[in-house]
């Protein structure tokens, strides 16, 4: 269950950051786009980070 509530967190974390670009381009901020999308490059690195780990955790 600790899986779950941990992959939503990050779920969130990158609808929030997708929606930062949206709300970025409709202000035409190229420097807040370009960070909204760092951040969603981060948010999903880390997520697939996080299943990775807990895969391997489950396997030994």
């Amino acid at each position: 269950m600790k899986n779950n509530a941990v992959f939503l967190l990050y779920a969130f974390a990158a609808v929030i950051a997708m929606s930062g670009i949206g709300i970025a381009i409709a202000e035409r901020s190229a420097i807040g786009a370009i960070v909204s999308i760092l951040a969603v490059i981060a948010v999903f690195g880390m997520g697939f980070k996080t299943k990775k780990k807990f895969r391997e955790q489950a396997e030994h």
